[in-house]
């Protein structure tokens, strides 16, 4: 019996990880974190791998330990750390463990400013509807899998979503650099994690150290249309590693449905924007790799429905549409709002995204949001003076928000009650309702608003 413990258990990647670790006949898994929400919560509980106690325990940490996985969340200080590196038990983050654990395995790793999350789960839609076994690790849940973590003794593939962020409080690499991929994936470069990466010539580091990580004779996978993709792939010193260019393929849109041509077929597909498509195009060239050839992929990859909270359909009506996206990103925002604006180009495109994360409520990052909204008919931009609060940065006012945004479409709350209030006083006949947020605008189900917007 193999005996894990987890640091800081209840993280999105964390509790997945320590799933599919407790699935193992041959592991015995155990856990500690001092607060843990929903999802998590639940899924633990049902998996028996909920701790009885929130806190930290250092009694649990012993020599009858055979490896000890820290989470992000988890501080240098932390007691059952201390003990761990007392005793001096092996001591994983959770991108060592995932790599430890596909040694031996072709790594196809996702990496990007934005789409990965997406791309990873195109990559695994398809292999699963072609009965292609690959072990696991993706940001999102996906239709058909139980799991957002899955390992295996049998597999011979493994693909990652290659997060850029930092590793542990033990270790500052970027998460994808230690995977060390065969495959590697870079949808593109957009500057984020501005509290972890600074300068944008910091950020780009990043994907430069990525393919000088890679294994020997690698394959690169990346977006030709991206300048700084580009300049990097061109100056690397991996001679060794093949790069495979790709763009935005052929497509058209025919009522309201996105068509993709594939040499002489037309493949009608569930999702669209060009970043989707773009994302489609390095999926299938990661399938390929691995002997998935075309005529396949395509047949598996029209029913793909989206990443969940990845430009997914929440509500849908005859007239009417409302959509929820992870998008919080400059680049991100601009694309969803065009990409929605194109598909529904005879629709009233009503947007609402929120600030949430660390980088975009700094009053230096703010300016890199200008005209990301313009495409939107009605635009709103709401943030919590709360979460700027709690983050601990320095206060912003709506005006200085929206002379960041630009546009006379675009209004900003700082009251989630106010917005939703406004919201429910606009005509929705003829539109498309689109939420953006990495939160969720101070606890509200977008879901179940939508539903009542589109139905009044």
């Amino acid at each position: 019996m193999y005996r894990v413990h987890f640091i800081a258990i209840g993280g999105a990647a964390m509790h997945n990880l320590a799933i599919a670790l407790h699935s193992k006949t041959l592991y015995q898994v155990s856990g500690s974190d001092d607060e843990i929400f929903e999802p998590s919560y639940s899924r633990l509980k049902e998996n028996g791998l909920l701790p009885p106690k929130m806190g930290w325990f250092p009694e649990k940490i012993t020599n009858q330990l055979d490896a000890v996985i820290l989470g992000m969340h988890a501080k240098a200080d932390n007691p059952e750390l201390l003990m761990a590196k007392k005793i001096g038990l092996k001591i994983y983050s959770f991108p060592e463990y995932l790599y430890e654990q596909t040694r031996s395995k072709t790594r196809i790793v996702v990496g990007g400013s934005h789409g990965k999350t997406t791309t990873t789960a195109m990559i695994l839609h398809v292999m699963r509807k072609v009965n292609f076994k690959a072990d696991y690790m993706v940001g999102a849940l996906i239709d058909g899998f139980e799991n957002m973590v899955s390992l295996s003794d049998d597999a011979r593939v493994a693909v990652f979503e290659g997060d850029e962020y930092l590793t542990s409080t033990l270790d500052p690499r970027p998460k994808f650099h230690l995977y060390k991929a065969h495959i590697g994936v870079i949808t593109g470069i957009a500057w984020d994690h501005v509290n972890v990466f600074p300068t944008f010539e910091n950020y780009v580091e990043q994907f430069i150290h990525f393919i000088e990580s890679m294994d020997i004779q690698g394959r690169l996978i990346y977006f030709k249309e991206d300048e700084n993709l580009r300049k990097i792939v061109k100056e690397t010193s991996r001679i060794d590693v093949i790069s495979l260019p790709y763009q935005t393929p052929k497509y058209e849109i025919k009522d309201g449905i996105t068509y993709i041509k594939s040499g002489k077929k037309t493949v009608k597909l569930k999702i669209f924007g060009e970043h989707n498509l773009q994302n489609l195009e390095a999926a299938r060239l990661a399938c390929k790799q691995v002997g998935i050839m075309d005529d396949k992929f395509f047949e598996a990859i029209a029913d793909f429905p989206g990443a969940s909270n990845r430009m997914q359909k929440i509500v849908d009506k005859p007239d009417r549409v409302a959509f929820k996206d992870f998008a919080h990103s400059p680049s991100k925002l601009n694309a969803t709002v065009k990409a929605v604006k194109k598909q529904y180009p005879d629709r009233k495109i009503i947007a609402c995204m929120e600030l949430h994360t660390y980088s975009s409520l700094m009053e230096d990052f703010l300016p890199q949001y200008e005209g990301s909204m313009k495409d939107a008919d009605i635009a709103f931009v709401y943030y919590s003076p709360e979460v700027i609060e709690q983050k601990r940065l320095d206060d912003l006012n709506p005006e200085q928000v929206k002379r960041a945004f630009g546009g006379e479409n675009l209004e900003v709350y700082t009251d989630s009650k106010e917005l939703r209030e406004k919201l429910g006083e606009l005509d929705y006949k003829n539109s498309v309702l689109l939420f953006m947020s990495s939160g969720n605008f101070s606890g509200v189900n977008l879901t179940a608003f939508a539903e009542e917007l589109l139905s009044s």
